[in-house]
């Protein structure tokens, strides 16, 4: 039982590393950037989006097939035209590993912080002992 429970942790943590990667793969891309803010403001058709950035229609298909597979822009189908709305994904858990991140960083200039506060400290302390 042991085993199957870290085997299914086991994909649980491949699922989100690789859910990651393909968020950060999709907003790694300015124009994709730019769709999904476009997109914030309302739905678009592919020709819409294709048109607003100067691109072939092809280009911009490419870019919401790499959008769709984050799950940050879903499309649907209307007679002739398929349109563009924000998806499902909601980026908490890339928010979260962002935070993370940030949070250690902080910490460690924090700690760089007092280790140049320190050797000025010392370094006060050493030139009045020069002088004197």
């Amino acid at each position: 039982m042991l085993r199957m429970g870290a085997l299914l942790l086991n994909q649980m943590v491949q699922y989100s590393v690789a859910r990651l990667d393909a968020s950060f793969a999709a907003l790694s891309d300015a124009t994709r950037r730019g769709v999904l803010a476009q997109l914030g403001r309302g739905d678009a058709s592919i020709t819409d989006l294709a048109e607003k950035f100067h691109m072939t229609l092809t280009g911009m298909k490419k870019h919401i097939g790499v959008l769709e597979q984050a799950g940050l822009v879903a499309t649907f189908k209307v007679g002739r035209v398929r349109t563009c709305k924000l998806g499902p994904h909601q980026l908490q858990e890339e928010t979260a590993w962002l935070e993370r991140h940030r949070q250690l960083w902080a910490s460690r200039f924090d700690e760089l912080d007092n280790v140049i506060e320190e050797m000025k400290r010392k370094e006060k302390v050493d030139g009045r002992k020069k002088r004197e």
